[in-house]
């Protein structure tokens, strides 16, 4: 199994060697997975193409990085103003959309577990104050997936970088900007090193879903109690991602304060332009990929009959 995240990172690396651990001992050692860092056997750009042929056996993943094979992969990672894990993971358990990424992705011949979640990130590190959209005109800035669209509509050169590339960028000043993660790993990665102005809410990322993946083949071979145990340690991982990830923030933002960080939190104009521009990047996606906008059909109606329950459920 090899990871798209270093095992070093909190909860998003740390929760693949739980899994390794957890399937270890559900299946009382019947059953092992080798975990190896990113980059370890192929980049991280070809893990889907070689758990699809079977040259890797299996993946710890984010579904967004097959963007370029499967557009619709986004709605499947984090999607802006999108749902909180509540509806995230309700949507994929219970909504269709477990059962549409299973045929969407049926001629890879890979098998998809969910197997973790994340908090909400935060919204970038940033050179200079951001005041207006026309601050972001020109600017050059680290993102991924479906806001590097987003950006781009107001007039950033949005780059898609790896972590040591985007603090190398930031130190010589080739990027003036970078969407990371949230706090607990932007201050692992030491973020503050080279940007000091921290932007919040995360608005294109509010909830992001991680994935187990495996060739299809290596997991019809498993027995029944193997694919059990996966499963199952898959759906505690959620659980205890979730939590694990909520509670470590408070400390990673007194860290970064100690460190002179200056917490900013968007304006309603910033805030208007951001989903100005995601609607226009969401009406192309939907115009461009028939599986985009089945899945965007499916999640929005989701969304749209949940807040029945919530509105009324929910303290806002």
């Amino acid at each position: 199994m090899q990871s798209v995240y270093p095992s070093s990172l909190p909860v998003i690396g740390t929760a693949a060697l739980r899994l390794v651990d957890q399937v270890e001992t559900l299946t009382g050692g019947s059953l092992e997975l080798t975990f190896h860092e990113p980059n370890a056997i192929v980049s991280g750009g070809e893990m889907w193409d070689a758990i699809s042929t079977g040259a890797v056996d299996a993946g710890w993943y984010t579904p967004g990085f097959a963007e370029a094979i499967i557009p619709a992969a986004t709605i499947f990672t984090a999607v802006p103003f999108g749902p909180d894990v509540r509806e995230y993971s309700a949507w994929w358990y219970h909504g269709g959309g477990q059962e549409i990424w299973t045929e969407i992705t049926a001629p890879y011949e890979i098998h998809t577990e969910l197997c973790g979640v994340l908090a909400p990130e935060a919204s970038g590190w940033f050179a200079k104050p951001i005041e207006s959209p026309e601050d972001l005109a020109g600017l050059k800035m680290r993102a991924f997936g479906l806001v590097a669209q987003v950006m781009s509509k107001l007039g950033v050169q949005a780059q898609s970088l790896p972590p040591s590339d985007t603090m190398t960028g930031l130190r010589l000043g080739t990027i003036d900007a970078a969407e990371m993660a949230f706090p607990a790993i932007d201050n692992a990665l030491g973020m503050a090193e080279y940007a000091k102005h921290y932007y919040f809410p995360g608005w294109h990322q509010q909830n992001s879903l991680l994935t187990f993946i495996v060739n299809q083949h290596v997991w019809d071979d498993l027995d029944e109690q193997q694919r059990a145990a996966i499963q199952n340690a898959c759906a505690a991982n959620v659980t205890y991602m979730l939590a694990e990830g909520e509670a470590i923030q408070v400390a990673a933002l007194e860290d970064l304060a100690d460190q002179g960080v200056e917490f900013h939190t968007w304006n309603d104009e910033m805030m208007d332009s951001f989903q100005a521009a995601w609607g226009e990047v969401v009406k192309e996606q939907v115009a461009a990929d028939k599986d985009f906008a089945r899945a965007w059909e499916s999640l929005s109606e989701f969304r749209q009959n949940f807040k029945l329950w919530s509105d009324r459920a929910y303290i806002r």
